[in-house]
């Protein structure tokens, strides 16, 4: 891999990580279009660079999100100690976890299934346009009324549902999870809040995950490069897709992400 190719998938994997366009679909469908066959074919180097980027889009959620994620886990860990979920903090942080278990159990479940059956660019580029037309309806038919403290648990279980439908590379896991928080009428920035926040744990799950396998197995020879431009420049262009898309969302909807996954 040239440093060329790691930057270029390292802002890919930032940007289209939080923006609702799909990020696992985007890095089947880039090195693709590029010609990059030798990226394609090597799937030791490819679990190494995917933990690369998963890592630097974590840490891009740490760096905006460090100061709810303070509160919320304070909460939490008073909430244990209690018993008792007594603050808006504490039970936002129930919800968070709970949200997590769908995805997490079926990705271990059905991870090979999801790599070697649905992982194609013909079926990425069909889940592209379909979801497209899901995120379209979601986005003019919902009411756009609430904020997170209206959402309950059953709620909450429903956002982690639709999230495990983003194990299939070219759904989305942001565009999933804000469709079904707007399908619950949450509004547009609450919605992307809470499926930034869901995230948090499921990325660094991610990571955490491939990248023990990375450590058993030992990074492939020539990779230690490309895999640090990737971890920082997923960081940085994450950061930049966080904070662009909850100040675009305060005022306008979500059409210009539903011609991107059309065009």
């Amino acid at each position: 891999m040239t440093v060329l190719q790691a930057v270029v998938l390292g802002i890919v994997q930032g940007l289209t990580e939080f923006l609702p366009v799909s990020s696992s679909g985007h890095l089947i469908v880039v090195p693709w279009l590029f010609g990059w066959r030798d990226l394609l074919d090597d799937p030791a180097f490819n679990k190494t660079f995917d933990v690369a980027l998963h890592f630097g889009t974590f840490l891009s959620l740490l760096a905006y999100f460090w100061h709810d994620i303070g509160r919320l886990l304070a909460a939490w860990a008073r909430s244990l100690a209690s018993r008792r979920v007594a603050t808006p903090e504490a039970r936002l942080a129930w919800l968070v976890l709970l949200s997590t278990v769908p995805a997490g159990v079926l990705g271990l479940a059905l991870e090979d299934f999801i790599v070697t059956a649905l992982g194609q660019p013909w079926m990425v580029a069909l889940l592209l346009v379909a979801f497209a037309l899901v995120l379209l309806a979601a986005d003019r038919l919902a009411r756009h009324v609430r904020d997170l403290d209206a959402l309950g648990w059953r709620g909450a279980l429903g956002i982690g549902l639709a999230q495990a439908l983003a194990l299939a590379p070219g759904v989305s896991r942001s565009g999933v999870t804000m469709v079904a928080g707007l399908l619950l009428g949450l509004r547009r920035e609450a919605a992307a809040r809470f499926s930034f926040l869901m995230s948090i744990p499921v990325v660094g799950g991610a990571a955490a995950w491939k990248g023990l396998e990375v450590a058993r197995e030992g990074l492939p020879a020539g990779t230690a490069v490309p895999f640090v431009i990737g971890v920082v420049s997923a960081a940085l262009s994450g950061l930049l897709a966080i904070w662009s898309l909850l100040a675009y969302l305060r005022r306008h909807d979500f059409t210009p992400f539903v011609v991107y996954r059309l065009a």
